[in-house]
């Protein structure tokens, strides 16, 4: 398997995401969301969940996994090593989460289907989120969206700022962070196919009938698919799939989009230009990578913002128990 030391994420990150990551940090009340929210409001509970409720692999725990993932973690060249949890969950799903300790976590639903190969693939793809730092801004935006849920019946300026027009940018921007995810597993795996193969069987994938499922079917679902485009209509429904069009906005991209956008990424000259060694790589100014410690001074700043947040949610309490 080819290893990228010093690697940036930069060299790969999709420019839809780093658009959208733009887009998201201009909407107003983000810089607020940003301000309020500290590693230990969200992070460190959830932490504290999976140490308690799931099983935490290593070279006793899941051995072979555990093999895979510190392949995973040496040729993305990331650091310090994050961990990785095994959670009961017949879903087919995974997901990477935290900054200051960043883990990621995998379903027994998706062991179960997946075989080595794309079980590789998926580790790549999610510590791909940290190496390009995606885990902050995903965790900044589920707790900024639990925190309006939580204070929407009080008349606290924080809550009204977490708008339509923030939640629509944060789950932009969530999909097109998965693109960059995508880039990462198949410099990993360096296997279109493993990596396509993956997808569909996330997307739809049974371990009764698997071998009945068609790579090269799928790929034509794919094509067809963005042929809908051809009529205007079609567009608007996918926007509004996208968006809440069924009840809840969707956090990924179909999986017939990121074929598409993969698989014209595997024939780029970037990527042949990062298989041959010539990437942006980490240096001091502009690191992305996952820093090991942070200050003291970020810290006790940290610390303040929680007390700020907790004295003003006090006095908004105080005054409608008092009206």
């Amino acid at each position: 398997m080819p290893t990228y030391p010093g690697i940036s994420s930069e060299a790969f990150k999709h420019p839809l995401d780093r658009q959208a990551e733009q887009a998201l940090r201009s909407v107003p009340g983000f810089d607020l969301v940003a301000r309020k929210f500290v590693e230990f409001l969200y992070e460190r509970p959830q932490l504290v969940y999976l140490m308690g409720n799931s099983i935490k692999v290593g070279p006793r725990q899941y051995s072979t996994l555990y093999r895979l993932f510190r392949e995973c973690v040496r040729d993305l060249d990331i650091h310090p090593e994050p961990t990785l949890f095994v959670e009961q969950n017949r879903q087919v799903n995974s997901y990477a989460l935290g900054q200051e300790h960043p883990y990621v976590v995998v379903n027994t639903g998706l062991l179960d289907l997946l075989s080595e190969a794309e079980i590789r693939t998926v580790l790549a793809h999610e510590l791909g989120h940290i190496k390009c730092g995606h885990t902050i801004l995903i965790q900044m935006g589920i707790w900024a969206l639990n925190a309006a849920s939580m204070l929407s019946e009080l008349t606290l300026g924080f809550s009204n700022l977490i708008n339509s027009g923030l939640i629509f940018a944060f789950y932009e921007w969530r999909r097109k962070a998965e693109l960059s995810a995508d880039r990462a597993a198949l410099l990993v795996i360096d296997d279109l196919n493993i990596v396509l193969q993956t997808m569909m069987k996330v997307a739809g994938g049974s371990s009764q009938y698997g071998h009945e499922c068609s790579l090269n079917e799928f790929i034509s679902q794919s094509e067809s698919y963005q042929e809908l485009d051809q009529d205007g209509l079609n567009q608007v429904y996918k926007f509004l799939l996208y968006n809440g069009g069924q009840g809840s906005m969707l956090s990924h991209p179909f999986p017939v989009d990121r074929v598409r956008y993969i698989r014209e990424w595997s024939t780029s000259e970037e990527y042949r230009q990062i298989r041959q060694g010539n990437y942006r790589r980490v240096t001091n100014d502009g690191s992305v990578d996952v820093a090991s410690n942070s200050s003291s001074n970020e810290a006790d700043t940290l610390r303040r913002q929680i007390e700020e947040l907790q004295q003003e949610i006090n006095r908004i309490k105080s005054r409608s128990q008092n009206s």
